[in-house]
């Protein structure tokens, strides 16, 4: 069964933009060339937050594309440059990228806040801002 893993990141300070930026390109290209990648896409929503949702034929597909360069080191960096970082991961039965508002919702119900080193209050008591209507859409594949 396909496996979405949906990220919510977001940069605590415009000062760490362009470096998430470029980093995130070069993760962008990596996941549309990922081995067992089924698909990938970005939201861009407001206050410098960001989700990502991909979809992989297996975990352990998902888990290669993770720990790989520039993915894994990049992961390290974003310690310092987020202030509220949260992750899902769950296997479907087909492979439909879910929509931002069921991402949103399985954030909520079933994710877990990844560790960083300048929590908001947010991240403190895992409150999760639903993705604004609107937000620009990037499909990598």
């Amino acid at each position: 069964m396909p496996v979405v893993s949906i990220t919510r990141l977001r940069i605590r300070s415009w000062i760490f933009l362009p470096a998430f930026f470029f980093r995130s390109l070069r993760i962008g290209q990596q996941a549309k060339k990922a081995p067992g990648n089924l698909g990938a896409k970005i939201l861009n929503d407001s206050h410098r937050t960001f989700w990502t949702s991909t979809l992989w034929e297996s975990e352990s597909a998902m888990k290669t594309f993770m720990l790989t360069p520039p993915h894994g080191p990049a992961m390290r960096k974003l310690l310092d440059w987020c202030d509220e970082a949260a992750v899902v991961d769950w296997s479907q039965p087909g492979s439909e990228s879910p929509a931002w508002t069921e991402a949103h919702a399985r954030m909520q119900r079933e994710g877990r806040a990844s560790k960083v080193n300048h929590p908001s209050e947010d991240q403190r008591r895992y409150v999760i801002r639903p993705p604004r209507s609107g937000a620009r859409e990037v499909r990598l594949k």
